[in-house]
């Protein structure tokens, strides 16, 4: 792998494990809100980590073919 693909495809990892990081955190305190009574709040911050998921597995492949 040349180093500019490897340099590019560590950046992209350690990108991705803080959008990792910060999608838990966003899911916990999803959960506490919705708790709270807060459906609709919870609910939309579901969909928005799903979005974060299919990003996250774009990127994932992305790193994949990077390091090929």
């Amino acid at each position: 792998m040349e180093k500019n693909a490897s340099l590019t495809a560590d950046a992209l990892e350690l990108l991705l494990l803080n959008q990792i990081a910060i999608r838990a955190a966003l899911e916990e305190l999803s959960l506490w809100v919705n708790e709270r009574g807060s459906v609709h709040i919870h609910e939309n911050v579901m969909g928005v980590l799903r979005a974060l998921d299919v990003n996250a597995d774009a990127i994932s492949a992305s790193i994949t073919e990077l390091r090929e």
